[in-house]
């Protein structure tokens, strides 16, 4: 294998990839080609809640690939893990979110919560965010909110309204038009936003006053990544819709959406298969997703992870860092320019620690490790990311 075959023969999502020669992972570290270990701190884009080859979930995989694997379409057989996945799940919910659709990726589960929406309302209209991201599908990016994302791809689904997250005054603009509002409940591509002054529990009570479904994207912020097994706890505000994946299987592709039983039934007839997958549920999946839904609720992982923001928070002070946005092990640190962004995330990946950009909010530095990352480490990476802001500051570069 060569860098010259990944440029080549694997399709490329922007012009010029970290493409880092990764040779095995576990814990908190990458390990590239020459035995180098790289310290995570994006943990594959919050998708490896519990670090990378976690044991409890590479035997729970393990043990499934060994009793069956596909059997069927999504819906037609009772297979265990995927139950006893939405079961627990269920457990840990609101009573309105008690059925679960499981699906392969979370903008898959966002097309699925549309359709569901539409369906259930017999209206059309979606309003999301300004600056929001729910996945790259048609459905899903006919919601973003930058445009130079989209127009390259129109015509997008139609009547599609943004209105300003965190705005109380655009929440007006929701109607007996609209079929559902949208919205990430930790804005996470706009630059990892929280919600203010009840924001989020204000547009609840505007679509229950004109028979809107609210529909929460906990894609990112999802399964113990802010303190609460979903953000929306932090909120007051459970959703109509929940809609959930990445670090739902602690690094498998995985997605669904949750609703009530009474509302989830409007896809199974007028028409039947409202909303059909093959590989949704796939039992390998839903064995890892359940054993990540364990570790994650029987251990102490989520209040810790509370902890290990505070640490983040006292260690990351340093005048080229403006604020820090997020909650939890979602966390933004917002730099003085882009350029001290690219130039923290290029010379840290020299250095052997992780970072990343976020999608629209070019000042900011992506910091999501594994909940299971250790104050240590934790230690450990934000040295290395002072130092190298300090190379910035006194015009070193190495």
């Amino acid at each position: 294998m060569s860098k010259n075959d990944f440029f080549t023969y694997q399709a490329q999502t922007s012009p010029h990839p970290l493409a880092l020669e990764v040779s095995r992972a576990k814990g908190s570290y990458i390990y590239d080609q020459d035995g180098n270990a790289h310290l995570d701190f994006v943990a594959g884009v919050s998708a490896c809640s519990l670090g990378h080859c976690h044991p409890k979930v590479v035997d729970a995989i393990k043990t499934q690939v060994d009793e069956y694997m596909h059997v069927m379409v999504y819906g037609e057989y009772v297979q265990k893990p995927a139950v006893e996945f939405s079961k627990l799940l269920a457990s840990h919910l609101p009573s309105n979110l008690n059925t679960t659709y499981l699906v392969n990726s979370g903008t898959e589960a966002m097309e699925g919560a549309i359709k569901l929406a539409r369906r259930h309302t017999s209206r059309s209209q979606v309003i999301a965010a300004k600056n929001a991201y729910h996945g790259n599908t048609m459905g899903s990016l006919s919601l973003m909110g930058l445009e130079e994302r989209k127009s390259a791809f129109r015509p997008l689904i139609p009547d599609v309204r943004s209105i300003q997250f965190n705005a109380e005054e655009e929440i007006e603009n929701i109607t007996k038009k609209t079929a559902a509002v949208v919205l990430e409940t930790i804005q996470g591509g706009a630059g990892f936003i929280v919600p203010e002054n009840g924001y989020l529990e204000k547009v609840r009570k505007r679509c229950d006053e004109v028979g809107a479904l609210l529909i929460l994207d906990e894609i990112q912020p999802g399964f113990g990544r802010t303190g609460k097994l979903f953000a929306f706890e932090h909120f007051n505000c459970p959703p109509d819709i929940l809609v959930i994946g990445k670090g739902m299987a602690s690094g498998l592709p995985v997605g669904a959406f949750v609703a009530s039983h009474e509302l989830m039934a409007d896809l199974k007839e007028n028409p039947k298969f409202g909303h059909i997958t093959t590989f949704g549920g796939n039992p390998v999946i839903a064995a890892a997703s359940l054993a990540t839904l364990r570790e994650i609720t029987e251990t102490d992982l989520i209040p810790q992870t509370l902890e290990k923001e505070k640490l983040f928070r006292e260690l990351l002070r340093h005048p080229l860092i403006k604020e820090i946005r997020g909650k939890g092990l979602m966390l933004a640190p917002i730099m003085e320019s882009k350029k001290v962004t690219d130039y923290l995330i290029l010379e840290a990946a020299k250095k052997g620690l992780i970072l990343f950009w976020l999608l629209f909010e070019p000042k900011a530095v992506r910091i999501s490790p594994p909940l299971t990352i250790s104050m240590k480490e934790i230690e450990k990476g934000c040295d290395q990311i002072l130092s190298i802001l300090n190379s910035y500051k006194s015009g070193t570069v190495n």
